[in-house]
């Protein structure tokens, strides 16, 4: 089976180097939407954009095809803004998200034009090591024993890396620790890992395929595609406190309304609040907004934290951890 995950990951990569996916549906006239995404999303979108095709089709009798485009989040923000003709964004982060908006692509109050904050479901950050867990791993602190070497992608590129940033930089914080201790974690930590992949897929890549680290830092769902194609080599671990991660979605005003596509879009996005999507969602192992679905997924119990314990503001939050000269930087200088 990891021979399968391989070629899959394999195929992914040169896929995401050629930007362009085709999920589903056929393509007629003009026809298509362009979802921009996140790099893990890959399997989710496929199995949904297949679902959302069927079912307009049978409500509006038009045909349409949903196209993908992949990478690492903050790489993907950078791609629309550059000129990308995205009709939706699925990205890691607000302020990806938001850095379209201050382009002038995405119109104010985006966040409040969707349900539950443009959020159809979250995610966190977990472990996977290897089977047996040889160095022991269960919680932050075990990240740090002798030893072991740790896998996260760059959290300038990678939506997954701030992400695993915040993780264990709040994880500190929530444990009674300082700033000043969450300072010198960090540090340790990122002496730790030996390389600093673009994307949350190349990162899995690195982990499975090159066999490098002990411990990756990752998203829950694509923990659980790395252990479902590997039940023999990895698990996950589930620390006892992690970040809750909050992928927002949201159509691109600009491009839609050029392309004629808003209303496809937006009954798009519309679409990943119904019953049937959040019961992909959850299959995918993320976690679906609505509460019923979500507590018949039963996720192993972990305490989630917001992103909010490391400063006030995305914009905040942006400048002062991951910017030129941000504590990333620091740290990596250092």
């Amino acid at each position: 089976m990891i021979r399968n995950l391989l070629s899959a990951l394999a195929l992914a990569y040169l896929l995401a180097a050629a930007s362009w996916v085709v999920s589903s549906g056929v393509v007629r006239d003009d026809r298509e939407l362009l979802n921009v995404a996140c790099d893990p999303t890959r399997e989710l979108w496929a199995e949904i954009n297949g679902q959302f095709t069927a079912h307009h089709e049978h409500v509006t009798g038009q045909k349409w095809a949903v196209r993908q485009s992949h990478g690492g989040s903050g790489s993907q923000a950078r791609g629309v803004i550059d000129g990308l003709q995205a009709d939706v964004v699925t990205l890691a982060l607000w302020s990806d998200t938001d850095a379209i908006r201050k382009a002038g692509l995405i119109a104010e109050g985006w966040q409040d034009r969707l349900p539950n904050r443009s959020l159809p479901f979250t995610s966190t950050i977990v472990f996977v090591v290897r089977r047996g867990n040889p160095k022991g791993v269960r919680d932050w602190p075990d990240l740090l024993k002798d030893g072991v070497t740790v896998i996260a992608p760059s959290p300038k590129t990678s939506g997954n890396g701030k992400w695993a940033f915040l993780a264990a930089w709040g994880a500190v914080l929530q444990s009674g620790g300082s700033e000043g201790d969450a300072m010198t974690y960090m540090k340790t930590l990122y002496k730790r890992v030996p390389v600093l992949d673009t994307s949350a897929r190349n990162a899995t890549m690195t982990f499975t395929a090159k066999k490098l680290g002990d411990v990756h830092l990752t998203w829950e769902n694509e923990a659980y595609l790395e252990q479902k194609e590997s039940p023999e080599g990895l698990e996950i671990v589930y620390p006892p406190r992690s970040v809750l991660a909050e992928p927002h979605v949201a159509w691109v005003d600009r491009v839609v309304k050029r392309k004629g596509t808003e209303a496809v879009a937006k009954a798009y996005l519309d679409y990943l609040y119904t019953d049937a999507a959040q019961e992909v969602i959850a299959r995918h192992r993320y976690r679906p907004t609505n509460p019923a679905i979500l507590k018949a997924a039963d996720f192993p119990p972990i305490e989630l934290f917001p992103a909010s314990v490391a400063g006030p503001s995305w914009d905040a939050i942006q400048a002062r951890y991951f910017a030129e000269g941000g504590v990333f930087d620091q740290i990596l200088t250092r």
